[in-house]
């Protein structure tokens, strides 16, 4: 057993939450980010701006026309596979390896292909770490051992996983349809408070599909997180805490949290109220990329995949037009309600001496 664990320590191999639940699921939202999302937000540019280098034909492979954003979107099996592999401190043979394994899992996951992906990668990665200058013939090995492991896994696993991620995002949907009001507070909440956690709410969105309804709920409790603390703790952090909190990630608050969780009471609130009024009043959806309903936000990509959602839905003649009221209900839902209610929120609980000044004092 000693002898095991002295192995498994020199090949940096960790077996634990956080080395696979936390740093290898945030690096894979951000492999999402780098591919699926940015070629979403090209697409969208070059149709909305007329751009027309950036809506052309660069590439037909099998009979299928790429432009630069496809492309892009097209390479998220490999970049999220390499950004596992790059968490999980893998060597450059299996690093450049896992461009083979992430295609490969994605593909075979179907719509569920990211959950695939994650399984898959980190299992190939391990082993690949594992071999990796065991052998005098390493530049041969390793590779052989770290796409073998990943192409059987594919195989074998991510048609099931992707499978069973597509109906629990399905089941979750269709439960918000169902129940639009109870579902709209769990999804907006739970959601949120996973983009708060050092976790990642976008890669948990993307891995379960979640768009629509649900989609929208979900937007609207990332943008209650980020939106509230931002505005809770400007008088602490000023400008910079703002943009860094508002644009940024509410995740910065994390240390401040464990040191008083009661400062995490208004934004979920805000989001228990904000998550309802989006799937029942505005009936807010998400029809972009679901990696965007965990999004917030962050960089605005959460309103670009709503407003790519609406984009597609005139196109596609489901929607007459962007109305007033769409724009509307996402400036309230994203940016207003969350400011105003996490505030309200926020000066209650001061005057109780729940929370006090310099709680949420940024580093």
């Amino acid at each position: 057993m000693d002898t095991v664990k002295e192995f498994l320590r020199r090949k940096d191999i960790v077996i634990s939450v956080k080395r696979y639940g936390i740093d290898a699921l945030g690096a894979m939202a951000q492999g999402l980010f780098c591919s699926l999302l940015i070629g979403t937000i090209i697409n969208t540019l070059g149709t909305q701006l007329g751009i027309s280098w950036l809506t052309r034909t660069v590439a037909v492979i099998n009979e299928t026309e790429y432009t630069v954003g496809s492309m892009a979107s097209a390479m998220s099996g490999p970049a999220m596979a390499v950004a596992i592999g790059y968490a999980l401190n893998s060597p450059p043979l299996v690093l450049f390896s896992l461009i083979t394994v992430g295609f490969a899992s994605n593909a075979l996951g179907g719509a569920g292909g990211p959950l695939a992906v994650l399984f898959v990668a980190i299992f190939a990665a391990e082993c690949g770490k594992a071999i990796s200058k065991e052998t005098k013939i390493d530049i041969l090995i390793t590779p052989l051992v770290t796409i073998g492991v990943g192409i059987l896994l594919s195989a074998w696993w991510a048609p099931a996983i992707g499978g069973a991620a597509i109906k629990m995002g399905s089941l979750i949907m269709w439960a918000t349809d169902l129940q639009p009001f109870l579902m709209g507070i769990l999804v907006s909440v739970l959601v949120g408070i996973a983009l708060t956690l050092p976790i990642s709410s976008a890669a948990i969105c993307a891995a379960f599909g979640l768009t629509g309804l649900a989609g929208g709920a979900a937007v609207a409790g990332c943008c209650a997180q980020m939106i509230g603390f931002a505005v809770m703790s400007f008088r602490e952090n000023g400008v910079g805490g703002l943009i860094s909190q508002g644009v940024g990630t509410s995740m910065l608050q994390m240390g401040n949290i464990v040191k008083n969780p009661k400062i995490w009471i208004p934004p979920i609130l805000a989001s228990a109220i904000t998550g309802p009024i989006a799937t029942c009043v505005f009936r807010l959806e998400m029809n972009g990329p679901a990696v965007s309903s965990g999004m917030g936000t962050c960089g605005f990509v959460g309103q670009i995949g709503v407003y790519t959602g609406w984009a597609a839905d005139v196109a596609n003649g489901v929607k007459e037009g962007i109305t007033a009221m769409d724009w509307a209900g996402m400036g309230l839902i994203c940016f207003i309600l969350p400011a105003v209610l996490s505030a309200v929120f926020c000066y209650i609980l001061k005057k109780w001496g729940w929370i006090k000044a310099g709680d949420m004092k940024l580093d």
